[in-house]
């Protein structure tokens, strides 16, 4: 795994063998941030990473000069992954915190603009995560929420839908929050 631009491009993270995941393939990432290279400014940003996973993505928007980014991830095998990778990249405005993502964003105090979630595939909640996301306080108005899903969901429908991207067996459903 690699991170793919800016600051720290290039640079490969090397996450233990024994964490619980699938991570977005590096070819899916970097389709998905040349989308997000027209869609957003990356230096105002605040970011919410759901289901953080080894951080993949999280580091990829530090990278690209987000403002910040809050990654939420349940297992601590992961979080402490994404901790010490952000201490050794020297990533300041990086913030790992250990929740249950679901919890998390039914309680937050805070808004962000952009909310990107990649659940567990076998996720019995990951068709409400839109409706969840996008009528609670987590997304700050005309706010971008991105979900990585497997192919046999269609958001097409949803209210706040905007576009689908497929790269092979990864799909990105992306929703605006209505200002």
């Amino acid at each position: 795994m690699r991170i793919i631009s800016g600051t720290y491009r290039g640079r490969k993270i090397h996450p233990p063998n024994n964490l619980p995941l699938r991570p977005t393939t590096d070819f899916a990432k970097e389709a998905l941030f040349n989308v997000l290279n027209n869609l957003v400014e990356y230096e105002n940003l605040r970011v919410l990473d759901m289901f953080a996973g080894t951080g993949s993505i999280s580091y990829e928007f530090i990278s690209r000069g987000c403002k910040s980014v809050t990654a939420i991830e349940k297992d601590p095998r992961c979080l402490s992954f994404i901790h010490k990778t952000g201490l050794e990249l020297k990533m300041l405005n990086l913030f790992p915190q250990r929740s249950n993502a679901l919890t998390y964003i039914r309680q937050a105090l805070n808004t962000w603009d952009l909310v990107f979630a990649d659940p567990p595939y076998d996720m019995p909640q990951l068709p409400e995560l839109p409706g969840l996301v996008l009528s609670g306080e987590v997304l700050a108005p005309g706010g971008l929420f991105i979900l990585e899903h497997p192919k046999r969901y269609d958001f097409s429908e949803f209210p706040g839908f905007d576009q689908h991207r497929n790269y092979g067996e990864v799909n990105f459903s992306f929703f605006r929050k209505n200002k």
